[in-house]
């Protein structure tokens, strides 16, 4: 009798501890080791689930336990004959085991409790740990929605400090400048007097502002310096800040510049360019005839009226020696964007279509007129290629969805300047 009750407490206590190990196990944080499902995968929510109704049935722990029989016919008349004594033995030990069953039987309770408050811990922390995950899921969209007018942002903000800079520049060398007479200022014999600039707006903010850095205006125009390199003195009508005046110098070729703004004229004077309030037609007439190497005219000739425009190349056209380059670059009002934009300057009489500008240097004696279209709009912002289904069926739709996207980007979107290249 004590070996078969031995063996049964054994075999319960065996249970018992393996239920706790395995409930250590989930309470570690993990899927236990030692009991996986049937087909050998990793514990499951239901398994828990399992493992939890397990541990609700063991919990009670008592001594009124069934008594067990060996198999076959003896087996069950021993254990029949070891009932009675079994009963006696179990009656004069409730006293010692009893209090050791109601211990357990307390701690049991008190683990599940723990066990269950914990579950329910940590299935909040899985419903937070979700909404957590869907807002940053949400958050990281917005922050790539945002990218884009971010980068917009930016750039906004670096022309605005370039703007910045540069009137500050302007503001000290005023300070700096010495006052001198009006009536003191020389003035050459060649120059056409030039109507005061009292009344018009501030063209040095609005040429920061609106057409861009002095760097930016330097990398653009820097493709036309090897057009000049052997075509000494370059005279730049226009001049504005100087940009090109300074690829110019940086080249070692000789060049001058003419501009009617005067605070354009003070900056590049402090600059050390040579450089004269004069108007361009005016200028140009007080030339000897091929005594220029080169002309070069930035976003000049769009502020013209007809009449002046057609003098003007009439006059590079002879003062310019054979041989020599004229260079005009404009806006480009084949473009939409561009004419868009065209509007922003009031100082802007007209847009010149590209074929009628090289008419017109043709027809004032320049020869092997070309024509370069320059500022192309970047990739971001043309419209892009929508891709269609790769199915036979779709092939000729999306050769002509592809050509109508290209030829509106070249309306809309095309090259926001061009350039006249002539030699006389």
């Amino acid at each position: 009798m004590s070996g078969m009750a031995g063996e049964q407490w054994s075999s319960e206590e065996e249970e018992i501890a393996a239920l706790f190990k395995r409930l250590r196990e989930e309470i570690a944080g993990g899927e236990p080791s030692t009991r996986p499902s049937a087909d050998g995968a990793a514990r499951t929510p239901a398994s828990r689930a399992l493992a939890r109704t397990d541990a609700e049935r063991f919990w009670a722990v008592t001594a009124e336990r069934p008594y067990l029989y060996k198999p076959g016919a003896w087996g069950r008349a021993r254990g029949v004959l070891l009932v009675p004594p079994k009963v006696v033995l179990r009656r004069l030990m409730r006293w010692y085991v009893e209090p050791a069953f109601a211990q357990q039987r307390d701690f049991n309770s008190r683990v599940l409790r723990a066990l269950d408050e914990l579950s329910e811990r940590v299935d909040g922390l899985a419903e937070q740990g979700a909404g957590t995950a869907a807002a940053l899921a949400e958050t990281a969209a917005e922050l790539r929605a945002a990218i884009v007018p971010l980068g917009q942002s930016t750039d906004r903000m670096e022309r605005s400090f370039a703007e910045v800079d540069e009137r500050l520049l302007r503001v000290e060398r005023r300070l700096r400048r010495p006052v001198k007479p009006a009536a003191v200022e020389p003035t050459s014999a060649t120059i056409q007097p030039v109507p005061p600039q009292a009344d018009e707006p501030d063209y040095f903010a609005f040429e920061s502002r609106m057409r861009g850095s002095a760097e930016l205006i330097r990398d653009r125009q820097a493709a036309y310096v090897d057009e000049f390199r052997d075509a000494a003195p370059v005279l730049d009508i226009g001049c504005g800040r100087g940009e090109f005046l300074s690829l110019l110098r940086e080249a070692g070729v000789e060049a001058r510049g003419i501009d009617l703004d005067p605070d354009m004229v003070a900056h590049c004077r402090d600059e050390g360019f040579d450089v004269e309030r004069a108007d361009a037609v005016g200028y140009l007439g007080g030339l000897d005839d091929g005594s220029l190497g080169g002309i070069f005219c930035a976003h000049v000739l769009e502020h013209l009226d007809p009449r002046s425009l057609f003098r003007l190349l009439e006059l590079a056209a002879v003062k310019v020696r054979p041989g020599g380059r004229f260079v005009a670059e404009t806006p480009n009002p084949l473009s939409l964007v561009a004419l868009a934009n065209f509007s922003a300057d009031l100082s802007h009489d007209r847009p010149l279509h590209p074929s009628t500008l090289s008419f017109l240097a043709r027809q004032a004696g320049f020869r092997e007129v070309e024509l370069r279209f320059t500022s192309e709009p970047s990739a971001d912002e043309r419209l892009r290629l929508v891709p269609l289904p790769q199915e036979p069926a779709f092939t000729q739709a999306q050769q002509l969805l592809d050509a109508d996207v290209n030829r509106l980007n070249d309306v809309v979107f095309g090259p926001q300047d061009y350039a006249v290249l002539a030699r006389t």
